[in-house]
């Protein structure tokens, strides 16, 4: 079984005004609303690519029994520690002449709420797939990410992470299955710029030499590479098309990957339903369906 764990789950609330001005009263043109948070965006994307997968976490109030029954409507199974105080986030998407963004700040989590995510973690069998995606609530510890795969080093799982900066470096050690940081954060851990691939390359060998296992590297328009704990190197452009929305671009190749994964153990293929399922996120205002990912794959010669 797949599980994604978000820990700061969110209602996206997307909204557009024409020409918005500070201190008016605007009006909206269009809205949308969305469960939101990276773990949650992974979960969606394999439902939408045919796995099941189960999306854990935290929730509070109002905001979180919405998450839920969002989730509900697109067949996504969910198991949220209910938090006791505060709501989930909501965060606000403001689309105009300019974007802008309001991001709340998320339930009280506890370390009573935490234990019970170390129960649900204990249930994780041998082959289990975990992917631990997106940043720290600042009410609980840093070491989170680490915390989790230090507990679980004994069971044969393949852990994903997809985060940035310490809180990736901190999990290498316990030798993640995938890591996904894009060019520009490899070079922030590196204190260096990386803007080709033939740059990009050594680097991600550093972070396999510190115990990554594989590491997917995104490069927006100039597409995507994996370096492989059995030594291969797969490098590809995109595939063609014009980008309309780069949110949740990243949290879909991480699902693409599973899914091709999955399907055939094979680095090769995973790498690039990856590549194609994170550009069809791009490349549409939702995130990406079956039939936009097998467009994509066979524009670029692998369906």
């Amino acid at each position: 079984m797949i599980y994604t764990v978000t820990f700061n789950p969110s209602l996206d609330y997307i909204v557009s005004v024409d020409h918005f001005q500070v201190g008016a009263v605007n009006r909206t043109n269009t809205e949308l609303m969305f469960p939101g948070g990276k773990g949650i965006n992974v979960s969606m994307v394999l439902k939408n690519l045919g796995y099941d997968s189960v999306a854990l976490g935290f929730m509070a109030g109002f905001t979180g029994k919405e998450i839920v029954r969002l989730l509900e409507e697109r067949e996504v199974k969910s198991d949220f520690i209910n938090v006791a105080e505060g709501i989930s986030r909501i965060n606000v998407k403001l689309r105009s002449d300019e974007e802008s963004e309001i991001n709340g700040m998320g339930p009280a989590i506890s370390a009573a709420d935490i234990d019970k995510l170390y129960a649900q973690l204990d249930k994780l069998t041998d082959g289990d797939v975990l992917v631990l995606a997106g940043s720290i609530p600042s009410v609980m510890p840093e070491s989170m990410y680490m915390d989790i795969m230090k507990y679980l080093e004994d069971k044969n799982l393949h852990i994903v992470v997809d985060a940035t900066k310490d809180l990736l470096m901190n999990v290498l050690p316990y030798h993640p299955f995938l890591i996904k940081p894009n060019n520009h954060e490899l070079g922030e851990i590196f204190g260096v710029t990386l803007n080709t691939k033939e740059e990009v390359i050594p680097y991600a060998k550093k972070l396999q030499e510190k115990g990554a296992r594989n590491v997917l590297i995104s490069m927006a328009g100039e597409g995507a590479l994996l370096v492989t704990e059995d030594d291969q190197v797969f490098e590809s452009m995109p595939p063609k098309g014009k980008v309309k929305n780069s949110v949740g671009a990243g949290d879909s190749m991480v699902a693409g990957f599973i899914a091709g994964y999955m399907n055939s153990h094979d680095y090769e293929e995973a790498f690039y339903m990856g590549l194609c399922t994170g550009s069809a996120s791009a490349f549409s205002d939702n995130l990406a369906t079956k039939p936009e990912v097998t467009a994509l794959l066979q524009q670029l010669g692998r369906a």
